[in-house]
Formats: C-alpha cells, structure tokens, sequence
C-alpha cells in the first residue's frame, strides 16, 4: 500500500509499510519488515533485518549478515560485487562504494530513462576499513540526514585518535575505556589505532570480538587484540579497551578501576551529550556524513530531486531548497541515529 501521492519517480519507486519498493523490480531496498526481495546495502541492523525470502547486496555485507544473523537472516544470499551492472525485472542494478562501513554500497537504479541513487548510509571521510564512497550522477538522489544539522562538522578521525594517544601518554597508570558500536566504529578505531603506530594489543569487550574476527578473515588487518575476560585493573592499567557503548560506567567497566572513558561517535560534537554519559574524553568520529558531506555529495550527483531519508530531515531540506532543488522527506521508519 502506497503511503505517498505519486510524482515522477514515485510512479514506480516509493515508500511501504515494509520501506522503499521498486515496484517493476519487484524488490525493497533496506525493507524493515520481512519480505521476499531484498537489497540490503550494508550490515547494521536497521538495515539488514531478518526474515527476508531472498537478499542481494555486496560479498561483505553478505559475510557480515550471515556472522550475525545465521540461518534466520534470509533463505537465500546473493553476492554482488560493486560495480557490475545487473537486470532485475527489466531494472538495471548497480552496487556503489558508500563509505559507511566494510561492504556497505549505494544502490543504483535505473528504469524508464531515469536513475536513482539511493545512498544507505555513508561518509566521505578517508576509512582504513572500508571502501571510500563513491559519487554517482543521477536525476534522484536519496540520502541519510543522521548528521543533516550545519553544527555537525566532524574534522579529522586521525586528529581525534590523536587525543587518545595524548591522553594515553598523559595518564599512564589508567586503562582508556573507549565506546565504539560493534560493527563498524570498533574496527575502524582500531584500524586508526594501527595507522597512527599504535602496535599495543587492544583490549575488547566480549561483544566486540565476533565483528572483528568477521573483518580479519575479509581481510582488514587489526593486529593483536584480546578479550578482556578476567583480567583486572592492574593488567589493563595504561591500556587501551573497547567496549559497546552501553558499557561505559556500568558494571562492567568497574573491573577497571577508575579509567579514562571515551565514547568515538558524532554525537560527541554536542557536549551535553558528553556529559550526560559522563565522558571524560569524547572523540568526535563518525560513520555518518557531517553537514558539509551531505551539502557537497547532493551537488556532485546533479540530481535535480533528492528524498531525504531519516534523520535531521527539516533542516537538509530547506538547504536543498536553497540549492535550487527539489526535496522532501520520507520519514522512513525503523532507522537509528548513529548506532546499529
């Protein structure tokens, strides 16, 4: 049931209860309820559900659904390279590099003339683990807004792992405690860690270990890591240690005495987001595209029509406007902020 009026591209693209449907493909993009045809465009779970008759997306995000979902996650895989056009129902398909996180692609489609790019999630900043985003020319544009406010200005990951290390120099004698979600933001921590000389084993909470044995046997190298387990404050003094977000001042975290808490995300631009969870050390880094991104990718694909999809919707759609183009927000349900 459609849930919009149709116009020119929503004659045959459009919103669902289930999410954005290609109607002469006959498939879903990023579907948030359970339904035959799926293409998912990267792993985290606001995109990747389970449930699904079929799923096509990249051979990462494959690998990665698999790891987590196991045989709940579709009834059948296929493995699409980026790059590589294919026929779906008399729609032409192509995979792109979107940047967010390993495997993670924009979704091409074109039919009756005209193409679509719709983004999924992504960034424009330089990832050790991941494929950098690729800008793709098309008439409609459809993208994220997690971060679409013009305070959201992300700088330099390595300038914030900088700050880590500094820390880390400064304070010896405590472990750094630094929350990363599981997929995507711990391994590209660590991979900036590795980048940056860091050669130390990193310390994980048992969450994270399962995405980044996942991550090494795709080939992203992580050097030596371990789980924290039993090992106590003394052992983990002057180290470094990830753990999900949720860990941080819990339980858990008692184990190592009285630590540095950092927390790697966007969010971290807004302090009192800091404060609230008590981060002594907030590292802006971020999977998502800050406001300059956003703005810059909406006017390298010409699109004289963008739909923006989840998050500060308002604001990106008034500087569209500005842009001498057409926007509006779908509100999509079932899409998170910054998290998995």
């Amino acid at each position: 049931m459609r849930m919009v009026s149709a116009g020119p591209f929503e004659r045959w693209l459009y919103p669902t209860r289930q999410g954005l449907y290609c109607e002469p493909g006959r498939f879903f993009i990023d579907p948030v309820r359970p339904v035959e045809r799926a293409i998912v465009s990267h792993g985290h779970s606001d995109h990747a559900r389970a449930g699904h008759g079929s799923v096509l997306a990249t051979p990462e995000t494959v690998a990665l659904m698999k790891a987590r979902l196991g045989p709940l996650g579709a009834r059948s895989f296929s493995a699409h390279p980026c790059g590589v056009p294919l026929d779906v129902g008399g729609v032409r398909l192509t995979l792109h590099p979107a940047g967010h996180i390993l495997g993670s692609a924009q979704v091409a489609i074109e039919y009756g003339g005209a193409r679509c790019v719709v983004s999924g999630d992504y960034k424009r900043q330089a990832d050790p683990t991941a494929a950098p985003f690729e800008p793709v020319r098309c008439d409609l544009f459809v993208t994220e807004a997690t971060f679409g406010l013009p305070v959201f200005r992300h700088g330099a990951s390595e300038r914030e792992i900088g700050r880590l290390l500094a820390s880390l120099e400064a304070f010896p004698e405590r472990a750094h405690l630094v929350g990363v979600y599981s997929l995507g933001k711990c391994q590209r921590v660590i991979a900036l860690l590795r980048a940056a000389g860091y050669e130390r084993t990193i310390y994980l909470h048992g969450a994270l270990k399962s995405m980044c044995d996942v991550y090494s046997a795709l080939g992203v190298e992580l050097g030596k890591l371990a789980v924290v387990g039993d090992r106590d404050r003394r052992a983990l003094a002057g180290e470094i240690v990830l753990a999900p977000p949720g860990e941080l001042g819990g339980r858990w975290s008692r184990r190592l005495g009285d630590p540095v808490t950092a927390f790697a995300s966007g969010w971290m631009r807004v302090r009192a987001r800091a404060r609230q969870r008590g981060v002594e050390l907030p590292l802006v880094i971020s999977d998502h595209a800050d406001w300059c991104e956003l703005v810059q990718t909406i006017a390298e694909t010409g699109a004289e029509e963008i739909w923006v999809t989840h998050g500060r919707e308002e604001g990106l759609v008034r500087q569209i406007e500005l842009m001498g183009r057409r926007g509006r927000a779908l509100a999509l349900l079932g899409r998170e902020e910054e998290a998995e």
